[in-house]
């Protein structure tokens, strides 16, 4: 039996990422990339990301935490900034203040990176534009822009694909899609705000609790309020 590709997938912690390395998983073997970067809730990520390569059995010499601390030094965004307010609530038409600039080209940028170290065919990244908080580097575009600039910079560039297989569901498609699998959702982290107890107001919060709720299926995961 031919032995199965080497799979990059992003996992911030988060049902997203999750969902999609339980995909990954069905054909590839899995390396698993984390990233800190100043974030609110850093510590609590850290832990679910550990979880979730637990869960589906991922070793710890392809499991890869890197830190891309100067995002915050950079600022721009309430994630990084405790100064700035975080918004309650469902997304509004303008792209909120949780907006980390170009995160996901950094995140991706190292996936490639690593991907070329270790061998692997793909990097996958659980983002979704249909159903989301609006940021731009969220959107099926910005990905197929991605490979074509890694096919011109990147030593395996011609054969490493950037896969992002959630990009055109919405939260509550993603959420069957993880039970469907049997994807561990019971030790995802979703929350902006708290890193205890889930705040339940936050906008990722309110986005994942109405997934769930127009998915008909019970968030694992306690809140606040």
């Amino acid at each position: 039996m031919r032995a199965r590709q080497r799979a990059i997938v992003l996992v911030s912690g988060g049902l997203d990422s999750c969902v999609t390395a339980a995909m990954a998983a069905r054909a590839h073997e899995l390396a698993l990339l984390h990233a800190t970067y100043g974030q609110r809730t850093a510590a609590r990520e850290r832990r679910a990301f550990e979880e979730i390569a637990d869960a589906l059995g991922v070793p710890a010499e392809r499991r890869c935490v890197i830190d891309l601390g100067f995002l915050a030094e950079l600022g721009g965004s309430a994630l990084t900034d405790a100064t700035l307010e975080l918004p309650h609530g469902p997304p509004g038409r303008e792209i909120p203040i949780t907006y980390v600039p170009f995160r996901n080209a950094h995140l991706l940028a190292a996936g490639v990176s690593w991907a070329e170290v270790i061998g692997a065919s793909s990097v996958w990244i659980g983002a979704v534009e249909q159903d989301s908080s609006g940021y731009p580097d969220c959107r099926a575009a910005f990905f197929g822009a991605f490979e074509r600039a890694v096919r011109l910079g990147a030593r395996e560039g011609q054969r490493l694909r950037i896969e992002a297989p959630l990009v055109a569901l919405s939260k509550a498609e993603i959420v069957r899609r993880g039970l469907a699998l049997d994807a561990p959702l019971q030790l995802t982290w979703s929350c902006y705000r708290s890193t205890d107890l889930a705040c339940g107001r936050c906008e990722s919060c309110w986005l994942r609790r109405e997934a769930f709720r127009l998915a008909g299926a019970s968030d694992p995961l306690a809140y606040a309020e």
